[in-house]
């Protein structure tokens, strides 16, 4: 699902009364409606006269209609559309610098971990929900259909998190010789389901959003199972996994945000219209906030952690952002496709494997690799975002 550069502004609530601030159109940009500000078209006037002849008058009317149309609409100059269009292009960079702030943010939370201490479990849960929710009012139950009919994207991309991930985990674990405390952490890591973050860098690169909302919602419920079957069969301990927490945390931050946003913008399209263009910056802000939180919760254990896990865990996610774009590439999958389970792949969640670390396994450095996750997984995610942002989406075939 494409994203257009110039509708990327912050999703709020914004008193928009002034005339000057209402979409007079709708542009079609891919899958996605971009509201269009300016004046509407002066009325057409329509003379009459008793005196001439009907097809005259019919003529005159037709030829008066066609010469109104052909005339470009008046640009709008009043305050309100300079103020729109100032908030646009600051917005757009602001987005853009998408990596910078996660870095700003999880730099504040390492240093001072205090400061995102008013960020509770119940914010989080919230600033996830408000994220998907952003995305939600993006799509429409066509899409999701569209998506249904090609199930194979699905299902490669399952593959890539639940079995490419967890060997390369086990593998870079290996090769830089870790502890076996370490190793579990670096395996755990690669074994949970993608990250809710992912939906939004995936509508920064220009990817399909819906597509990635269904892997994310795929992965998440596949992490009932499939998590503990391959922590036992790599690691010949089985990480138990609680699976009806697991099922109401992804009816809440989900599904449910991603049910009301469609239901949002199919009964209320003037409201998405006059909002729409808010919904990137929103699910900026969110990520950032959920980043900084889960890492002034485990800011110790990422400081002590060294380069030598340090390293292993951004190729963890590196790697597996590249080869996430280049096999469905090689395997006959699209642009749009590609880049989209390239981003599901690399995001994992990893402030849950950093949940199951403290829950399930008895040692501490079991937790830390998750919690050096948290930081190189939103930043690669969000470094691949941006840089797929300027490049153009060639026609899939």
């Amino acid at each position: 699902m494409k994203l257009n550069s110039r509708a990327t502004t912050v999703l709020a609530l914004l008193p928009f009364t002034a005339t000057a601030f209402q979409p007079t159109s709708l542009r079609t940009n891919g899958a996605r409606l971009v509201p269009q500000y300016g004046s509407a078209a002066t009325p057409v006037s329509i003379r009459s006269s008793s005196s001439l002849p009907t097809g005259l008058v019919m003529a005159s009317d037709a030829a008066a209609a066609e010469e109104e149309q052909q005339q470009p609409p008046e640009k709008e100059t009043g305050l309100g559309k300079k103020i729109f269009d100032a908030y646009v292009k600051t917005a757009d960079v602001a987005t853009t610098l998408f990596p910078l702030w996660t870095v700003i943010c999880s730099g504040i939370a390492l240093k001072s971990p205090a400061s995102f201490a008013w960020f509770t479990t119940e914010y989080f849960t919230a600033g996830l929900a408000a994220l998907m929710l952003s995305m939600g009012i993006t799509l429409t139950p066509q899409d999701f259909l569209d998506v249904l009919k090609e199930p194979a994207a699905v299902a490669m991309q399952f593959s890539l998190c639940y079995a490419m991930m967890p060997l390369l985990a086990f593998g870079l674990g290996k090769f830089f010789n870790l502890d076996p405390a370490l190793l579990a952490g670096m395996v755990l890591v690669g074994s949970i389901n993608g990250g809710q973050a992912s939906n939004l860098c995936t509508y920064i690169a220009k990817g399909n959003v819906a597509l990635s909302v269904l892997m994310t919602t795929a992965t998440t419920v596949g992490a009932i199972f499939m998590t503990p079957i391959i922590c036992k069969a790599i690691l010949g301990a089985v990480v138990p996994v609680d699976a009806a927490g697991i099922a109401v945390s992804t009816i809440q931050v989900v599904l449910a945000p991603i049910a009301i946003g469609m239901a949002t913008n199919k009964f209320f399209p003037n409201f998405v219209k006059k909002v729409l263009p808010f919904a990137p910056v929103v699910g900026v802000v969110s990520t950032c906030l959920l980043v900084a939180s889960a890492v002034a919760q485990v800011a110790e254990p990422i400081l002590n952690a060294g380069l030598k896990l340090q390293i292993p865990v951004l190729l963890l996610h590196l790697l597996g952002g590249l080869v996430g774009y280049f096999l469905p590439k090689a395997a006959g999958f699209g642009e749009v496709s590609s880049r989209t389970m390239a981003i599901e792949t690399s995001m994992k969640s990893s402030a849950f494997g950093f949940l199951l670390a403290k829950l399930h396994f008895g040692q501490y450095a079991a937790r830390v690799p998750s919690a050096v996750s948290v930081v190189w997984m939103a930043l690669t995610g969000s470094l691949l975002a941006v840089v797929w942002r300027y490049i153009p989406v060639k026609e899939d075939k």
